[in-house]
């Protein structure tokens, strides 16, 4: 399904300049829908682990739940990161 893809890419584009500029925005929306996967589920496993461990020591939840907080803000950081990198393809 990619090769067909890439196909379709290179036979739309009129020459080979703007042919890379397909490949280079394919390659930009890839990389940042694996970003975004990648962020759901990392968030996804923080609230899992905070879950766990707030279930197991109620008295540390307020700890338990602003580090769960910051490792989810880092992890959206790295996602907002890679949707920067995906505009700057797109305009440079």
């Amino acid at each position: 399904m990619l090769h067909a893809t890439l196909a379709a890419l290179q036979t739309a584009a009129p020459d080979a300049a703007s042919a890379k500029d397909y490949l280079s925005l394919l390659g930009a929306g890839i990389g940042l829908g694996l970003a975004v996967i990648g962020a759901g589920i990392g968030i996804g496993q923080i609230g899992a682990g905070a879950t766990q461990a707030i279930a197991r020591q109620p008295e540390a939840a307020g700890t338990i739940s602003t580090n769960a907080i910051i490792l989810a803000a880092l992890i959206e950081g790295v996602a907002l990161f890679a949707l920067v990198i995906a505009v700057l393809y797109k305009f440079v």
